[in-house]
């Protein structure tokens, strides 16, 4: 099919089944039937030679086709809109909703700081908060259901882009009267008590790097080395997990009315410090340093609102 007559609705068609996984769902986003939808589909399979969706259970599943366009056409869409509309994001003015993976971490320690510097800056501008250990963080931010998440990773796919937030340390937590606040604790020593430990995403695995892998995303989910290296050396002491969670707020408490031990973020140890009578304790070994990073798909380097988030928002936020 000649070029100059391709109609630019099919490629918009293309995108809402992408994000949607269904022709109802691209149907509502596009205000027009699922007849139309279906139509515009059949007239992109003849013009790519592709099937590009096909049916399954969760929806309609993309071929390997319509991966490799997907961001060549929403690249092609966003660009389009820019050359029409050719504004700047304006926060002042902008009523839009900005979708944001976190882990229970970022949520504690950097949302707050988020929500106060996007309300001076952005007063209309809304916050939708997803949690990080949502299954397939890579399709969220392929589809853009997801724009941006925060949290601890490792390697990731060539099309997503990275960005520091902060570094983190661990350290340990116990409450004030425990019986290690009268000694300097050996490696030995903190495997005499049980330890409370937060497994983010909930699943029970215990990766010995700290890191799972999901489609090429590398998210950390243990902080507890300790505990990791210990089970994977046949013939050494053995820790107890007594408990693991999947998140940080119920640990300060635990701690505090138990002799459990936890290896926390310190930024979180010393906020449950203040909250509770727990005490932070000096670490036998070297303390492991995490960086705090902002992933977001390759196509938000052309979105200016997304640019302006992480430039005045993510920045300031990391650096109170």
């Amino acid at each position: 099919m000649p070029e100059r007559k391709v109609d630019l609705n099919l490629f918009r068609v293309f995108e809402a089944i992408m994000r949607h996984r269904s022709v109802a769902g691209a149907s509502r986003e596009l205000n027009i039937t699922p007849s139309a939808v279906s139509h515009a589909l059949a007239r992109l399979r003849q013009l790519l030679s592709d099937p590009l969706f096909t049916y399954a259970d969760n929806g309609m599943a993309p071929t390997a086709r319509a991966l490799e366009v997907a961001p060549d056409v929403n690249e092609g869409l966003r660009r389009f809109s820019e050359a029409i509309l050719s504004e700047k994001f304006d926060p002042t003015r902008s009523t839009r909703t900005f979708r944001m993976a976190m882990s229970d971490y970022a949520a504690l320690t950097l949302l707050p700081a988020i929500a106060d510097r996007v309300a001076k800056l952005g007063p209309n501008i809304n916050l939708r908060i997803f949690p990080l250990s949502r299954t397939d963080l890579v399709e969220h931010l392929d589809r853009g259901t997801v724009e941006m998440a925060v949290g601890w990773f490792n390697n990731l796919p060539n099309r997503m882009r990275r960005m520091s937030v902060l570094v983190e340390t661990e350290t340990l937590l116990v409450r004030s009267s425990h019986p290690l606040t009268r000694e300097k604790p050996s490696i030995e020593r903190l495997f005499d008590f049980p330890h409370v430990v937060v497994e983010l995403s909930g699943s029970g695995e215990r990766p010995i790097d700290g890191f799972i892998d999901e489609r090429g995303v590398e998210r950390r989910v243990w902080i507890e080395r300790l505990l990791l290296e210990q089970e994977s050396q046949a013939g050494g002491p053995v820790g107890r997990v007594a408990i693991s969670l999947p998140h940080y707020s119920a640990v300060g408490n635990l701690v505090a009315q138990s002799d459990m031990i936890a290896t926390l973020p310190r930024s979180i140890a010393i906020r449950e410090a203040v909250r509770e009578p727990l005490v932070l304790l000096e670490m036998p070994y070297e303390p492991l340093q995490v960086n705090i990073e902002t992933v977001w798909h390759e196509l938000g380097d052309r979105d200016p609102g997304l640019q302006w988030f992480k430039d005045n928002i993510l920045q300031d936020a990391a650096q109170r």
